[in-house]
C-alpha cells in the first residue's frame, strides 16, 4: 500500500509538518510505503482557467504540479496536512488543489476517471490553527472534502489541532504527535 503525504505548510519542519511526519510513520509502522511531498517547495502556477482541460483532461502547464498529479496515480492512501491561513489551507496548497481541475474535467465533463488506474483510495485531512473556536477549521475541511469528492478518495478522518500558533507548539498538546501516529496506522488498515 502506498501512502502519499501532502504538506501545504511553507514552514519547513514546523507543527504541521511534525503532524504529517507522525501519520506517515504510524502508516509505515503498518506495512505501507510512503512519500512525503513538500507542497510549499514545489514551483505550481496557479489555475488559469484556460478550458484547455476541458477538451483534454490535461493541465497545459508544464510545472512540478506532475510530480503530484503522478504521486495521486500511485497512491492507495493520501493525508494532506496544512496549517490554516485565514480559515484555509495555505496559498501553496491551494494552488494545487486548484490545479486539480484538469482532474474534475477528466470526471465531470469526459466521463473518465480522475484519477488512473481507477482504485479505492482512502483521505486523511491534518490541520492546525492558532486560534480557538468551534467553526474554526470549517472552511479548510470543506476545501478538503470537496477536493476528495472530486478525486474519488474517501474522506477516512482528520485530526484537527487549535491553539497551534508558533513554531514547535504542536509538541506542547498532550498526544497531538500519537494521535497522528495512530491516525495514520489506522489509515491503512
Amino acid at each position: 500500500m502506498n501512502v502519499l503525504g501532502l504538506s501545504g505548510s511553507p514552514r519547513l519542519g514546523g507543527n504541521t509538518s511534525q503532524l504529517l511526519h507522525e501519520a506517515l510513520r504510524g502508516a509505515e509502522s503498518a506495512g505501507a510505503l510512503t512519500r512525503f511531498i513538500d507542497v510549499a517547495s514545489l514551483q505550481i502556477s496557479g489555475c488559469l482557467h484556460c478550458d484547455y482541460c476541458s477538451r483534454t483532461g490535461d493541465c497545459k502547464l508544464n510545472d512540478d504540479m506532475r510530480l503530484i498529479y503522478e504521486a495521486l496515480s500511485d497512491a492507495d492512501r493520501v493525508i494532506i496536512a496544512s496549517p490554516l491561513h485565514f480559515m484555509s489551507v495555505t496559498a501553496q496548497l491551494k494552488a494545487a488543489i486548484d490545479r486539480c481541475q484538469c482532474l474534475w474535467a477528466r470526471k465531470y465533463l469526459l466521463g473518465r476517471p480522475p484519477i488512473e488506474p481507477k482504485k479505492t483510495r482512502k483521505g486523511l485531512f491534518i490541520a492546525a490553527g492558532g486560534r480557538k473556536g468551534q467553526t474554526l477549521f470549517e472552511p479548510a475541511r470543506a476545501t478538503v472534502k470537496a477536493l476528495f469528492i472530486v478525486l474519488d478518495i474517501e474522506y477516512a478522518g482528520e485530526l484537527f489541532f487549535s491553539g497551534v500558533d508558533g513554531a514547535g507548539a504542536v509538541n506542547n498538546i498532550e498526544g497531538a504527535l500519537p494521535k497522528a501516529f495512530e491516525a495514520g496506522r489506522k489509515l491503512v488498515e
